[in-house]
C-alpha cells in the first residue's frame, strides 16, 4: 500500500468536498444573463441579486442538465441577496454559521457554462461586520483571493473541511463572502414577506453645504409620513440626528435600515434660519 503524499491528500479531500456540495448548486439563467445559485430551503434557490435581471423569466439549469422555470420569491440591494421559487427536489445545502480565519483555504463551488466548477483560493480579509454602500448590513467582512467568472457568482463558499460558510459575489476589485448569518437573516424575510423591512422618514431631501458643516434641506414631504407628522415642513434644513451632526444624505438613508423602524429619532432643523427640534417615530418604507 503506497502512502499518499500531503500533496495528494489534500487534492483528494478537496476533490470530495467539491463532490458532496455540487449537486445543491444551480446555473442561473435571466434576460441573457446567468450566475450561480444554490438550495437554501427545499424549493428555495439564494442568488447573487446583483447579477439577476431586472426583467424576462428565470430558468435554473441543475447540476444533473436539467432545466426548470423558477420565480423570484424576493430580492435585497442592499446585501445583494435574491431568493427564487423553483420546483425542484434538490436537498438543500446547510449553511455554517462560521466565519473562517485570515489565511484559511476556501473552495467556491460554483457553475460555469451550466456545469458546476470550483476555484480553490484563500481568505485575504476575515472581520467585523460592515455596511454596504447601499445600507446593508452585512455580518462579517470576508474576501477572497481567487478568480472568478461573472457566471460563479453567487456560488459557495466552502472552508477546508466542506462547511459552507457564505456566497461568493464580485466586488470592486474582489471577491467578497455575504457571511451564512447575513443569508439567513435575509432569505428568512424574503421567504416570508418578498422584501426587507426598511426604515422610512418620509422625505426627500438635498444636501446642502452649511458654514459650519454639512445640512440636508428638505425638498418635499410625504404628507401621510412620519416626519410630517412629527411637524418637520418643506424648506427646514436638517443639521443632526440624535446630537449627532449629519454627515450628508446617503450617510441618513443608512441608518435606516429594519432596526430603525419603531425608534424615535431626534432631528435637529434650522428653519429660517432658526434652530428647531423634532422627535421623528421612524416609520416603515412604503412598497414601491
Amino acid at each position: 500500500m503506497t502512502d499518499l503524499t500531503p500533496l495528494t491528500s489534500l487534492s483528494s479531500a478537496l476533490a470530495d468536498v467539491v463532490a458532496r456540495t455540487a449537486p445543491s448548486v444551480v446555473s442561473v439563467h435571466s434576460h441573457r444573463s446567468r450566475s450561480t445559485g444554490f438550495v437554501w430551503k427545499s424549493g428555495l434557490i439564494a442568488t447573487a441579486d446583483e447579477a439577476l435581471a431586472d426583467e424576462g423569466d428565470v430558468q435554473i439549469v441543475l447540476a444533473d442538465g436539467s432545466t426548470i422555470a423558477a420565480t423570484i420569491a424576493g430580492r435585497d440591494h442592499t446585501t445583494d441577496i435574491a431568493l427564487l421559487r423553483a420546483d425542484t427536489a434538490v436537498a438543500p445545502v446547510r449553511l455554517a454559521a462560521t466565519v473562517p480565519a485570515l489565511g484559511a483555504l476556501s473552495v467556491v463551488v460554483s457553475a460555469n457554462r451550466d456545469t458546476p466548477s470550483a476555484a480553490l483560493g484563500m481568505v485575504s480579509a476575515s472581520g467585523k461586520g460592515w455596511r454596504s454602500l447601499r445600507g446593508g448590513e452585512i455580518d462579517a467582512r470576508i474576501e477572497l483571493d481567487v478568480r472568478l467568472r461573472p457566471s460563479q457568482e453567487g456560488g459557495l463558499a466552502l472552508d477546508a473541511s466542506g462547511e459552507a460558510f457564505g456566497m461568493a459575489v464580485l466586488g470592486p476589485r474582489r471577491v467578497l463572502v455575504i457571511p451564512t448569518a447575513t443569508i439567513e437573516r435575509v432569505a428568512s424575510q424574503l421567504e416570508t414577506r418578498g422584501r426587507i423591512a426598511r426604515g422610512y422618514l418620509g422625505l426627500g431631501l438635498q444636501p446642502l453645504r452649511l458654514d459650519d458643516g454639512l445640512g440636508a434641506m428638505v425638498m418635499n414631504v410625504d404628507k401621510a409620513g412620519p416626519a410630517a407628522t412629527a411637524g418637520i415642513r418643506q424648506g427646514d434644513v436638517i443639521v443632526a440626528v440624535n446630537d449627532q451632526k449629519l454627515s450628508g444624505v446617503r450617510a441618513l438613508s443608512r441608518t435606516l435600515g429594519p432596526a430603525s423602524i419603531g425608534t424615535v429619532v431626534d432631528v435637529a432643523v434650522r428653519r429660517g434660519g432658526e434652530p428647531a427640534s423634532f422627535k421623528v417615530t421612524v416609520g416603515e418604507r412604503p412598497e414601491a
